[in-house]
């Protein structure tokens, strides 16, 4: 089994969100051999997209400066580590009503026409194949299925689009109000269910 599992909260393993991608990581891999690439996207030092390093993911190799083949190589491997991988973990707390900017600047990385989908004669075909997606999302309000949530929708329709056959919600809401640990033992319960 290949999973690929990513943290993106600024508390790092001691998130709330970390801590329950760790705990559907753990389920998954129980009693298999399994393969976990694992990223902490505060770790990672991505920056946002650039005009530079856009242009460099168009060029070819021979032809890029030295920061676009930087840039190349990482997104590269962030796609390589995604193919054929049976899960996908992404541990996202909502910031602003979204993903943390870390999230987003790593979907920029690996969202890239040729790698990890192409454009067909009827649309846009995902290229990454990977089975499934289990999003922990931890939010300090009542956001789900509201418009509010910035984040499932965007992150469901660009998982998709670069081949994640199912998208999983685990949402812990309301963490703000009073009810956080209520909230996260709604969470394991589904944790239980899903994985």
């Amino acid at each position: 089994m290949k999973i690929v599992h990513i943290d993106s909260s600024i508390a790092g393993r001691e998130a709330t969100s970390s801590i329950l991608a760790k705990s559907v990581v753990d389920r998954l891999v129980s009693g298999q051999d399994a393969q976990v690439h694992y990223r902490d996207l505060n770790q990672e030092g991505l920056g946002h997209l650039t005009d530079e390093v856009f242009a460099g993911f168009r060029l070819d190799a021979a032809e890029r400066n030295e920061t676009q083949q930087i840039a190349a190589k990482r997104s590269e491997s962030y796609i390589e580590e995604l193919r054929d991988a049976d899960a996908l973990v992404l541990a996202v707390p909502m910031y602003n009503f979204s993903t943390p900017s870390t999230v987003k600047a790593w979907i920029d990385y690996i969202a890239r026409a040729g790698l990890s989908f192409s454009y067909g004669e009827n649309g846009p075909v995902g290229l990454l194949n990977i089975k499934k997606a289990y999003v922990v999302s931890t939010r300090g309000g009542q956001y789900a299925n509201t418009a509010f949530d910035h984040q499932s929708p965007w992150l469901e329709q660009v998982l998709k689009f670069v081949g994640v056959r199912d998208v999983e919600f685990i949402y812990v809401e309301g963490q703000a109000g009073g009810a956080a640990e209520q909230a996260v033992q709604t969470a394991n319960k589904k944790i239980a269910e899903l994985v």
